[in-house]
Protein backbone atom coordinates (compact mmCIF):
# COMPACT_ATOMS: atom_id res chain seq x y z
CA UNK A 1 0.00 0.00 0.00
CA UNK A 2 2.66 2.23 0.34
CA UNK A 3 4.43 2.28 -2.63
CA UNK A 4 0.77 2.45 -4.70
CA UNK A 5 0.25 5.57 -2.07
CA UNK A 6 3.15 7.02 -3.17
CA UNK A 7 2.94 6.50 -6.23
CA UNK A 8 -0.89 7.90 -6.35
CA UNK A 9 0.73 11.41 -4.78
CA UNK A 10 3.90 11.38 -6.96
CA UNK A 11 1.66 11.28 -10.20
CA UNK A 12 -0.45 14.25 -8.66
CA UNK A 13 2.57 16.81 -7.81
CA UNK A 14 4.25 15.71 -10.97
CA UNK A 15 1.63 16.59 -12.94
CA UNK A 16 1.35 19.72 -11.67
CA UNK A 17 4.97 20.63 -12.22
CA UNK A 18 4.67 19.28 -15.99
CA UNK A 19 1.45 22.42 -16.09
CA UNK A 20 4.27 25.07 -14.97
CA UNK A 21 7.32 24.91 -17.04
CA UNK A 22 8.24 28.60 -16.38
CA UNK A 23 8.82 27.59 -13.05
CA UNK A 24 10.57 24.38 -14.02
CA UNK A 25 12.95 26.94 -16.66
CA UNK A 26 13.62 29.49 -13.86
CA UNK A 27 14.70 26.77 -11.55
CA UNK A 28 17.09 26.19 -13.53
CA UNK A 29 17.93 29.87 -14.41
CA UNK A 30 19.95 30.50 -11.45
CA UNK A 31 22.80 27.91 -11.21
CA UNK A 32 22.76 28.49 -15.65
CA UNK A 33 23.80 32.07 -14.85
CA UNK A 34 26.53 31.25 -12.21
CA UNK A 35 27.86 29.00 -15.33
CA UNK A 36 27.77 31.21 -18.23
CA UNK A 37 28.69 34.60 -15.63
CA UNK A 38 31.08 33.38 -13.09
CA UNK A 39 32.47 30.09 -14.48
CA UNK A 40 35.01 31.94 -16.88
CA UNK A 41 36.05 33.85 -14.47
CA UNK A 42 37.33 31.13 -12.46
CA UNK A 43 39.08 29.41 -15.64
CA UNK A 44 43.01 29.20 -15.17
CA UNK A 45 43.09 30.20 -11.42
CA UNK A 46 45.01 28.03 -8.70
CA UNK A 47 41.71 27.10 -6.51
CA UNK A 48 43.23 24.68 -4.28
CA UNK A 49 41.93 21.92 -5.66
CA UNK A 50 42.57 18.78 -8.16
CA UNK A 51 41.05 19.30 -11.54
CA UNK A 52 40.25 22.22 -13.99
CA UNK A 53 38.22 24.89 -12.62
CA UNK A 54 35.10 23.74 -14.36
CA UNK A 55 35.41 20.01 -12.08
CA UNK A 56 35.38 22.26 -9.10
CA UNK A 57 32.55 25.12 -9.88
CA UNK A 58 29.83 22.12 -11.39
CA UNK A 59 29.39 19.98 -8.40
CA UNK A 60 29.03 23.34 -6.59
CA UNK A 61 25.82 24.22 -8.68
CA UNK A 62 24.21 21.22 -8.84
CA UNK A 63 24.23 21.10 -5.18
CA UNK A 64 23.47 24.73 -5.12
CA UNK A 65 20.14 23.50 -7.48
CA UNK A 66 19.21 21.42 -4.79
CA UNK A 67 20.01 23.11 -1.81
CA UNK A 68 17.58 26.39 -3.18
CA UNK A 69 15.16 24.35 -4.92
CA UNK A 70 14.39 21.85 -2.41
CA UNK A 71 14.26 23.84 0.80
CA UNK A 72 11.48 26.15 -0.72
CA UNK A 73 9.90 23.06 -1.99
CA UNK A 74 7.13 23.67 1.44
CA UNK A 75 5.59 26.71 -0.03
CA UNK A 76 3.86 24.22 -2.08
CA UNK A 77 2.55 23.19 1.08
CA UNK A 78 1.36 26.42 2.24
CA UNK A 79 -0.58 26.82 -0.34
CA UNK A 80 -2.77 23.16 -0.45
CA UNK A 81 -3.05 23.88 3.50
CA UNK A 82 -4.98 27.48 3.16
CA UNK A 83 -7.07 25.60 0.61
CA UNK A 84 -8.15 22.55 2.62
CA UNK A 85 -5.96 19.89 0.17
CA UNK A 86 -3.95 18.54 2.86
CA UNK A 87 -6.78 18.22 5.70
CA UNK A 88 -8.53 16.23 3.21
CA UNK A 89 -5.69 14.26 2.03
CA UNK A 90 -4.96 13.22 6.15
CA UNK A 91 -8.77 12.23 6.31
CA UNK A 92 -7.94 9.34 3.73
CA UNK A 93 -6.50 5.96 4.65
CA UNK A 94 -3.01 6.49 2.72
CA UNK A 95 -0.17 6.53 4.46
CA UNK A 96 1.63 9.43 6.13
CA UNK A 97 4.56 8.54 4.63
CA UNK A 98 3.45 8.33 1.15
CA UNK A 99 2.01 12.22 1.61
CA UNK A 100 5.58 13.23 2.02
CA UNK A 101 7.65 11.10 -0.02
CA UNK A 102 5.19 11.52 -3.24
CA UNK A 103 6.53 14.79 -3.04
CA UNK A 104 9.82 14.76 -2.13
CA UNK A 105 10.46 12.22 -5.13
CA UNK A 106 8.57 14.42 -7.26
CA UNK A 107 11.07 17.13 -6.51
CA UNK A 108 13.90 14.73 -6.84
CA UNK A 109 13.01 14.10 -10.31
CA UNK A 110 12.84 17.45 -11.42
CA UNK A 111 16.36 18.59 -9.95
CA UNK A 112 18.17 15.52 -11.56
CA UNK A 113 16.39 16.39 -14.66
CA UNK A 114 17.63 20.18 -14.42
CA UNK A 115 20.88 18.51 -13.26
CA UNK A 116 21.20 16.63 -16.20
CA UNK A 117 20.82 19.75 -18.67
CA UNK A 118 23.36 21.74 -16.39
CA UNK A 119 25.74 19.25 -16.82
CA UNK A 120 25.35 19.21 -20.99
CA UNK A 121 25.95 22.56 -20.48
CA UNK A 122 28.74 22.97 -18.49
CA UNK A 123 30.16 19.85 -21.01
CA UNK A 124 29.33 22.46 -24.03
CA UNK A 125 31.65 25.02 -22.16
CA UNK A 126 34.63 22.60 -21.63
CA UNK A 127 33.64 20.40 -18.32
CA UNK A 128 35.75 17.19 -19.05
CA UNK A 129 34.54 14.34 -16.07
CA UNK A 130 34.25 10.55 -16.01
CA UNK A 131 31.00 9.36 -16.53
CA UNK A 132 30.91 7.49 -13.06
CA UNK A 133 31.59 10.77 -11.31
CA UNK A 134 28.60 12.54 -13.04
CA UNK A 135 26.32 9.97 -11.71
CA UNK A 136 27.47 10.14 -8.48
CA UNK A 137 26.92 14.02 -8.82
CA UNK A 138 23.31 13.32 -9.77
CA UNK A 139 22.71 10.47 -7.19
CA UNK A 140 24.00 13.32 -4.38
CA UNK A 141 21.55 15.84 -5.72
CA UNK A 142 18.74 13.03 -5.25
CA UNK A 143 19.82 12.38 -1.76
CA UNK A 144 20.36 16.09 -0.78
CA UNK A 145 16.95 16.81 -2.62
CA UNK A 146 14.91 14.19 -0.24
CA UNK A 147 16.71 15.17 2.70
CA UNK A 148 15.76 18.97 2.34
CA UNK A 149 12.62 18.59 1.03
CA UNK A 150 11.91 16.79 4.08
CA UNK A 151 12.43 19.55 6.11
CA UNK A 152 11.08 21.94 3.78
CA UNK A 153 8.04 20.51 4.10
CA UNK A 154 7.98 19.63 7.86
CA UNK A 155 9.03 23.32 8.60
CA UNK A 156 5.87 24.29 6.19
CA UNK A 157 3.31 22.13 7.79
CA UNK A 158 4.11 24.14 11.14
CA UNK A 159 4.23 27.68 9.95
CA UNK A 160 0.84 29.49 9.01
CA UNK A 161 1.75 32.31 6.14
CA UNK A 162 4.60 32.14 3.61
CA UNK A 163 5.98 35.38 5.27
CA UNK A 164 6.99 33.14 8.33
CA UNK A 165 8.67 30.60 5.85
CA UNK A 166 10.38 32.19 3.60
CA UNK A 167 12.75 33.82 6.24
CA UNK A 168 13.19 31.02 8.10
CA UNK A 169 14.77 29.15 5.25
CA UNK A 170 16.65 31.84 4.09
CA UNK A 171 18.13 31.82 7.39
CA UNK A 172 19.21 28.50 6.77
CA UNK A 173 20.09 28.30 3.19
CA UNK A 174 22.63 31.27 2.80
CA UNK A 175 24.77 30.43 5.60
CA UNK A 176 24.92 26.75 4.51
CA UNK A 177 25.93 27.96 0.78
CA UNK A 178 28.84 30.43 1.99
CA UNK A 179 30.29 27.90 4.61
CA UNK A 180 29.89 24.34 2.41
CA UNK A 181 31.89 25.64 -0.55
CA UNK A 182 29.70 25.77 -2.96
CA UNK A 183 31.50 28.17 -5.12
CA UNK A 184 34.52 27.74 -3.93
CA UNK A 185 37.01 25.43 -2.42
CA UNK A 186 37.51 26.31 1.36
CA UNK A 187 40.80 25.53 1.38
CA UNK A 188 41.12 28.86 0.22
CA UNK A 189 38.99 30.24 3.50
CA UNK A 190 41.14 31.38 6.45
CA UNK A 191 42.14 28.29 8.54
CA UNK A 192 38.99 29.98 11.38
CA UNK A 193 36.47 29.65 8.72
CA UNK A 194 37.68 26.56 7.15
CA UNK A 195 37.62 24.62 10.77
CA UNK A 196 33.96 26.05 10.84
CA UNK A 197 32.87 24.90 7.30
CA UNK A 198 33.51 21.21 8.62
CA UNK A 199 30.28 21.72 11.10
CA UNK A 200 28.06 22.20 7.96
CA UNK A 201 26.83 18.67 6.57
CA UNK A 202 26.70 19.99 3.27
CA UNK A 203 30.62 20.51 3.06
CA UNK A 204 31.03 17.00 2.64
CA UNK A 205 28.77 16.33 0.22
CA UNK A 206 30.57 19.25 -2.20
CA UNK A 207 33.99 17.33 -1.00
CA UNK A 208 32.43 13.99 -2.27
CA UNK A 209 30.98 15.31 -5.67
CA UNK A 210 34.28 17.03 -6.62
CA UNK A 211 36.30 14.12 -5.61
CA UNK A 212 33.93 12.09 -8.21
CA UNK A 213 34.70 14.18 -10.84
CA UNK A 214 38.15 14.05 -11.03
CA UNK A 215 37.44 10.53 -10.94
CA UNK A 216 38.76 9.52 -6.87
CA UNK A 217 35.92 7.05 -5.33
CA UNK A 218 37.57 5.78 -2.57
CA UNK A 219 38.66 8.86 -0.80
CA UNK A 220 38.14 10.13 2.77
CA UNK A 221 35.82 12.97 1.65
CA UNK A 222 33.40 9.85 -0.70
CA UNK A 223 33.12 8.39 2.74
CA UNK A 224 32.25 10.93 4.75
CA UNK A 225 30.28 12.43 1.84
CA UNK A 226 28.39 9.31 1.63
CA UNK A 227 27.78 9.38 5.55
CA UNK A 228 26.77 12.75 5.71
CA UNK A 229 23.86 12.50 2.84
CA UNK A 230 22.63 9.08 3.81
CA UNK A 231 22.48 9.77 7.16
CA UNK A 232 20.90 13.28 6.70
CA UNK A 233 18.40 11.75 4.41
CA UNK A 234 17.36 9.36 6.93
CA UNK A 235 16.68 11.97 9.67
CA UNK A 236 15.08 14.06 7.49
CA UNK A 237 12.41 11.69 6.26
CA UNK A 238 11.79 10.64 9.89
CA UNK A 239 11.05 14.03 10.91
CA UNK A 240 8.92 15.22 8.02
CA UNK A 241 6.57 11.45 8.50
CA UNK A 242 6.35 12.59 12.19
CA UNK A 243 5.21 16.35 11.50
CA UNK A 244 3.24 14.98 8.90
CA UNK A 245 1.52 12.42 11.28
CA UNK A 246 0.92 14.50 14.14
CA UNK A 247 0.20 18.98 12.92
CA UNK A 248 -2.86 19.50 13.22
CA UNK A 249 -3.85 16.64 14.72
Amino acid sequence: MLLHDTALIYGRCLRQSLRSRFALLFGLLMPLLYLLFFGPLLTGLPLGGRGSSWQLLVPGLLLQLSLFGASFAGFAIIIEKSQGVVERMRVTPVSRLALLLGRVLRDTTVFVLQSVLLVLAAVAMGLRAPLAGILIGFAFVALLTVSLGSLSYAVAMKVSTPQEFGPLVNAMTMPSMLLSGLMLPMSLAPAWLDVLSHLMPFRYLVDAVRDAYVGSYTTAHMFFGVLAAVGLTALAVTVGTRVFRTAGA
